[in-house]
């Protein structure tokens, strides 16, 4: 019984920590890559993913990679919404004046994206071989009409909150507390606009009852968190049925997780030392960071390339989503903060520059989870849902780099400045 303990200590403390679980996704994502075009496990890799797992009684019948998808990404979603209500209520996006700024920034950061995006698909459009240019080649020679690319335009919107921060674990030991708020409270806002961009753009609705049924859920969850004594298995099963009724319904089934996370209660109830949310969150934090996102992760950037070969990286869906992320992201969220500090009078944290967060906006250009997520809902053609997913890997880790190289070097010069006083 001990050693169980013990064994599930370490996993919290794993799970808990930025730079770990961030590395382990990572590995799992580049896993997924390299199992499913080695020839030795390529066939073996696809027959696990494409394997039908049903729900007895229902219409639910979905594919193992799929499942890892709409399924398990739930319990990451779930946190995901425990955290959004506690920084509403008691964190940082409490005092919405103090977090203006970056609550801009993310908007900021999430529109020049498809604005880059859109302009390089254009560009190669431009030159492709239909009349007036509406249509990209592909690297494999098929071409694809601009309108059908250009799709894909919500893939770089969202920044991935656990890369982005393992990052700066990484390499921002000297920096102040006030860059590590700043990026958590934007990311935090960004998973927010991210979930509602899922939501309107990516649904397609189906019979309006099952929408009831989803409001009744909610409800329900209301008011089970709510009592003394929480009936866990009564609650298990309306997360369960608010999960089916999304399915049902047609909205992405993983929205399930937000909606009962912003539903449970953020401050201390009964004598308790910690609100419910909170705590909630603390405990779903291994299941998600150690199993939900890296077997999502493993599936998701598991997709076989006839070749996967350098000249991927000349695809147009590619570059154009490695611009977006690299370049877009940083300059949408460069672009606000100054006007939003020098032309709309707001005030950022106490000794920050807008200067001050150029390492920390380029690291919100990792998309990674949502991103994987909106590239696989955003194209039917299994050609451009793979090199979208490959593009995203290939962009966070350019993005991962060049803030990891910028945040080492500012982290020096900071101790140095201060150092000196």
């Amino acid at each position: 019984m001990a050693s169980n303990h013990g064994v599930w200590a370490t996993m919290r403390r794993i799970a808990a920590s930025d730079r770990l679980s961030g590395l382990i996704m990572l590995g799992f994502a580049l896993l997924g890559l390299v199992l499913a075009n080695l020839p030795a496990t390529a066939h073996l890799f696809e027959t696990v993913a494409e394997t039908h797992v049903a729900v007895p009684h229902t219409n639910i019948d979905l594919p193992i990679g799929h499942w890892a998808q709409d399924g398990l990404l739930t319990i990451f979603f779930l946190t995901v919404g425990l955290d959004l209500k506690q920084e509403l209520t008691t964190g940082s996006l409490a005092n919405p004046k103090a977090a203006a700024v970056p609550m801009l920034c993310a908007v900021g950061g999430m529109i020049m994206p498809p604005v880059l995006f859109t302009a390089v698909i254009a560009l190669f459009s431009r030159f492709g071989p239909g009349e007036m240019g509406s249509l990209v080649l592909t690297t494999t020679g098929s071409s694809i009409p601009f309108g059908e690319m250009a799709h894909g335009w919500a893939v770089p919107t969202a920044t991935d909150i656990a890369f982005s921060l393992a990052v700066l674990a990484l390499f921002a030991k000297g920096l102040p507390g006030s860059i590590r708020a700043f990026l958590m409270t934007l990311a935090t806002v960004d998973d927010l606009l991210a979930i509602i961009l899922i939501a309107v753009f990516f649904t397609s609705l189906n019979a309006w009852y099952w929408f009831i049924g989803i409001a009744a859920c909610a409800a329900v969850w209301y008011l089970l968190v709510r009592l003394k004594r929480v009936p866990w298995i009564a609650v298990g099963i309306v997360g369960v049925l608010a999960w089916v009724m999304m399915f049902e319904a047609g909205v992405h089934p993983t929205l399930a997780g937000v909606l009962v996370g912003l539903l449970t209660p953020s401050r201390e109830m009964f004598g308790e030392d910690t609100p419910r949310a909170e705590r909630y969150a603390g405990k779903l934090q291994p299941f998600s960071a150690l199993l939900a996102l890296p077997v999502f992760a493993l599936f998701a950037t598991g997709v076989h390339f006839e070749s996967l070969s350098p000249m991927l990286l000349l695809s147009p869906l590619v570059i154009a989503l490695i611009v977006a992320l690299v370049v877009g992201k940083p300059l949408g969220i460069l672009a606000t903060a100054w006007i939003s500090t020098h032309v709309a009078g707001l005030n950022m944290a106490r000794g920050l520059r807008v200067r001050d967060m150029i390492p920390a906006a380029c690291a919100c250009g990792i998309g990674f989870t949502v991103s994987f997520l909106i590239a696989s809902l955003a194209y039917a053609n299994a050609e451009l849902s793979a090199e979208a997913r490959f593009g995203v890997l290939v962009g966070s880790l350019v993005a991962a780099t060049l803030s990891g190289i910028l945040l080492s070097h500012q982290s020096r010069h900071w101790k140095e400045h201060h150092g000196q006083h």
